[in-house]
């Protein structure tokens, strides 16, 4: 896992690559449903904050802080298992593509049940470790490495509070660069900016990865990545285990 101080360095490259895609963030607007008031725990540099509710921003890394573009939301400098908001404070709570980076991610899903009557989290389930051909053809330590730092989303869905799990499909032309977003455009792994916006890459040794986007590399040059994947050029969006858990409190 990532530390901080990993954060702090990629800040910059995070806010380029990581803007949110459209279609996620209409996704997770609907989620919110009529909350005004809303934690962003986990926030990074601001990605689906709702510029039409009132948002406070959680993020422990401050070089994230410090890349937020200006006119972002009010940002805490805090950790998801301690949040420092009395008991029920927000209407929502929302932590998006964030849990797998908590130190204590039981913890920090009790926290934000704690402050807010509605939960809204995107999350990704491990079982897809070996589904996306990244990791099953190139780089299977990015699928041993997610299983391990990635709950299951049922047992998720119950410290949240018997939350509703959506299906989150990937258009192929995603804007915001996580893991995932590239699957129908491969090229874009072999781009030192791509990867420097997806955590994962910062947690596999160099010489690793240099060897796995090799073989990729060779795989597009004579075309046998398409060969074998064809099937992914009839597709505009796809589901790779991404899924929004919505909670809220009864009464």
């Amino acid at each position: 896992m990532a530390l901080p101080e990993t954060y702090d360095r990629l800040a910059s490259t995070y806010a380029r690559m990581r803007r949110p895609d459209p279609r996620i963030a209409a996704a997770i607007t609907s989620a919110l449903g009529d909350a005004r008031t809303v934690v962003n725990v986990g926030a990074g540099t601001g990605s689906y904050e709702p510029v039409d509710r009132q948002v406070t921003a959680v993020e422990p890394s401050a070089g994230m802080i410090a890349a937020r573009p200006p006119g972002a939301a009010p940002a805490v400098r805090a950790v998801a298992e301690s949040l420092p908001f009395a008991d029920g404070s927000f209407d929502a709570s929302m932590a998006i593509l964030t849990l797998h980076h908590w130190g204590d991610p039981r913890a920090g899903l009790s926290e934000i049940r704690r402050v807010a009557r509605r939960r809204v989290v995107l999350t990704w389930d491990p079982d897809f470790a070996e589904r996306f051909w990244l990791s099953a053809e190139y780089l299977p330590e990015i699928a041993a490495l997610n299983r391990s730092i990635f709950a299951p989303v049922a047992e998720v869905a119950e410290l949240l509070g018997a939350a509703t799990i959506r299906v989150v499909e990937i258009p192929a032309d995603c804007t915001d660069g996580f893991l995932c977003a590239y699957w129908r455009r491969p090229d874009a792994f072999l781009d030192a900016d791509t990867r420097a916006g997806i955590s994962s890459f910062s947690d596999i040794p160099n010489r690793i990865v240099a060897d796995g986007l090799k073989r990729l590399a060779q795989d597009l040059a004579d075309g046998a990545f398409w060969a074998r994947h064809r099937d992914l050029l009839d597709r505009d969006s796809l589901d790779l285990g991404y899924r929004l858990l919505v909670s809220e409190e009864a009464g």
